[in-house]
């Protein structure tokens, strides 16, 4: 199958670009084998490669166990479903080929096989991308992961290389010493690549999302996604270089009045006794306007640089054309007196160069990135969220994320943009990604377009103390992935009791959603944070709700904030209360900081009834019924209307932006094609906005 993920025309971190690197795709060329006995590494596959065909033991489908239905206790709904364990019935598995970066479920793969495989090996061969100059000079090969789902081993011709758990954030080995075994015993610089996966079906304490335990999805739950379902890619690097925002290096541009750019730098592969100096240059529009270099500290792997950006008088009235189309000088909300902000309205980003020089004022790596001025906040107790210090109502979607023929995986990376432009098209300024961390696409384009995002990421069902480690660790490294855009002004960690159902009376749970604020407060001061979202907050800067009550019974809710406060869903407490521990100290519980921000962060999901019965697939469904896109225009009009009408709120994300797979509760169908009107939609998102606005007091 031909891909645009074969191409060299998307580089898969656009927003972190090393210019002197050179990189393949690795997309190619794959093979996949489902290792359903779990035979592979006591027969050495990983040495001896992976046989054309295995073995496998028919056994009969072991149906519904009630005992792990009872587990799933925040879905009573799904209860009786059970979990399926569909395990394969043939007699012997075949290696097939497969087209990464899509998994083995979808059409697209080129496998599309919807069975339960917890165990997968892929394998491809590999040749040294190095000239022979970079062989000399000691240049390493990086074999670089986008998201590999769930917990990888992998080998370069029986040499182990690394190991990564966590099927939603990027990672890297380093190939380079294979390669040069592999010089070195055949004279040629090849070898074979291969990666164990395991990805239980049924294990409740690994992070899933909305990926289904059984091979037939239903209600909010969709496919699962198993293996490498985001970009691979060979890289050539200095033994020294830039390390992204993974390894540390962090741009922080909150700092509006002063036009002040905090940086942390971070250099890996340095060399001890060697002297390195990082400089950073800011650009606005193809105007430069600062530079500033300080050495590397001996006793550390990463560098403070502070840069000044914002502009000289003189600078500011040589500004080009397109910044002054962009960002008219005389807008205040495009300016704050000499820095270019950041807005959905005007998303003016300063271009930046990040280079690195050894001790002789040799430059050795440099990355091109960028950087929006922007600053968040939610403090003032006036209930209202600032951007660039002006209220800001957020009416956001509910993206899930998902294509026809790709599931997890945009069919190509403008299939993100178009998402974004879909959404702004309608009259929304962003959205929850929702359960999932996405292609870094996808905020590059929120950055470049304008598009609030609340950074989020696949949740368990299930809370022990091996849930805690995984994701805990997984949670970090999607933070540092993404801390550096813009877009994100709010992280979402939890959602709705995803793997803590029992925060009522758990501190151990309550303890852990904590200790899940405090680390992301700690890596990042300046966004809210969204702890539990939808009900039963232990520890917020936001206070948020789920509600799909039809208008009637929402408008009443949102008609106070008592009503906004009160139970949710199966009559859980919107704060969890005190509650007395076994040797009887007290935990305290938490509740609504006055004047804090109130957010109805889901809404909505209304499907439309078919026209005909026959047009109705079995598992369709919705939170309530339209009867015809008319009456889906009306119904979003009075649910919009009934959230922000009383003027409590100052955001809404409405379920959802497309429909997925049987949930079909979309304002475009599955494959992005508008169910109702863009343009009329646009129109009452725009009155609820002006709603909003409206009942402000003046400042």
């Amino acid at each position: 199958m031909a891909s645009v993920y074969n191409s060299k025309d998307y580089y898969p971190r656009p927003d972190f670009v090393h210019g002197n690197h050179r990189w393949t795709p690795l997309n190619e060329g794959w093979s996949i084998l489902f290792d359903d006995e779990d035979v592979g590494l006591a027969e050495a596959w990983q040495v001896n490669g992976i046989p054309d065909k295995v073995a496998v033991k028919p056994s009969a489908d072991k149906g519904s166990s009630e005992a792990d239905a009872q587990r799933l206790a925040a879905f009573p709904e799904l209860k009786e479903k059970g979990f399926k364990d569909p395990k394969a019935q043939n007699t012997e598995n075949a290696k097939k080929p497969i087209n990464v970066p899509f998994v083995f479920q979808t059409p697209a793969s080129g496998v599309y096989d919807n069975g339960a495989h917890e165990v997968l090996w892929y394998e491809r061969k590999v040749v040294d991308p190095r000239e022979k100059g970079e062989i000399e000079a000691g240049d390493r090969v990086l074999a670089r992961f986008g998201a590999v789902d769930y917990d990888v081993t992998i080998w370069a011709s029986g040499y182990p290389v690394g190991q990564h758990r966590g099927g939603h954030v990027p990672f890297d080995v380093d190939i380079t010493d294979a390669l040069s075994k592999a010089w070195k015993t055949s004279g040629k610089g090849g070898l074979d690549l291969v990666l164990r996966i395991r990805d239980s079906p049924h294990d409740l304490t690994q992070p899933r999302g909305k990926q289904y335990w059984a091979p037939q999805p239903e209600s909010i739950f969709y496919t699962p996604s198993s293996g490498i379902w985001q970009p691979v890619f060979l890289e050539v690097v200095p033994p020294a270089r830039i390390g992204d925002s993974s390894s540390g290096t962090v741009l922080r541009s909150n700092k509006i009045s002063e036009g002040l750019l905090e940086t942390r730098v971070s250099v890996l592969g340095r060399r001890a006794g060697h002297g390195y100096s990082v400089e950073i240059e800011g650009s606005l529009h193809g105007l430069n306007i600062a530079k500033k270099r300080e050495n590397l500290p001996g006793d550390k792997d990463y560098v403070f640089v502070n840069l000044d950006l914002s502009l000289s008088d003189e600078q500011k009235s040589k500004a080009p054309q397109s910044l002054t189309q962009e960002a008219p000088l005389d807008n205040s909300d495009c300016w704050r007196g000499n820095v270019a902000l950041w807005s959905p309205d005007h998303p003016t980003l300063y271009d930046l160069a990040i280079r690195l020089y050894d001790s002789d004022g040799k430059l050795i790596d440099e990355v091109k990135t960028y950087t929006g001025f922007r600053h968040l906040d939610w403090t003032r107790g006036d209930r209202t969220f600032r951007l660039n210090g002006k209220p800001i109502f957020q009416a956001m979607v509910l993206d899930q994320g998902y294509w026809p023929e790709t599931g997890m995986t945009p069919p190509s990376p403008d299939s993100l943009k178009t998402d974004i432009e879909l959404t702004k098209k309608m009259g929304f300024n962003g959205c929850r990604k929702h359960q999932k961390v996405e292609d870094p696409y996808f905020l590059y384009w929120a950055d470049k377009l304008g598009f609030l995002v609340w950074g989020e990421i696949a949740n368990a069902y299930e809370f022990n103390e091996d849930y805690a480690e995984r994701f805990s660790q997984e949670w970090l490294e999607a933070v540092k992935r993404d801390i550096n855009h813009p877009a994100i002004v709010t992280w979402t960690p939890v959602n709705g009791i995803w793997a803590y159902p029992n925060l009522k009376d758990n501190v151990d749970q309550r303890n852990h959603i904590r200790s899940l604020y405090y680390i992301t407060k700690t890596l990042d001061p300046t966004r809210p944070i969204n702890d539990n979202c939808g009900w039963e907050h232990v520890h917020t800067d936001l206070s948020t709700f789920h509600d799909y009550s039809d208008h009637p019974e929402l408008s009443k809710t949102c008609a106070t904030l008592e009503g906004i406060l009160g139970k949710k869903l199966a009559d859980r407490d919107f704060f969890v209360g005190p509650v007395t521990l076994e040797d009887g100290r007290t935990d305290e519980g938490t509740k609504h900081r006055e004047g804090a921000p109130v957010i109805c962060s889901e809404y909505g999901g209304v499907n439309i009834a078919p026209a005909k019965q026959s047009e109705k697939g079995d598992r369709d469904w919705g939170y309530t019924t339209a009867s015809d896109p008319k009456d889906l225009l009306k119904r979003f009009e009075a649910l919009i209307q009934a959230v922000v009408g009383a003027g409590h709120i100052c955001g809404v994300v409405y379920t959802q932006l497309s429909d997925v797979e049987q949930e079909v509760n979309g304002l475009y169908s599955f494959d992005r094609r508008e169910k109702i009107s863009a343009v009329e939609v646009k129109k009452l998102v725009d009155a609820a906005k002006q709603t909003y606005y409206d009942s402000l007091p003046k400042e």
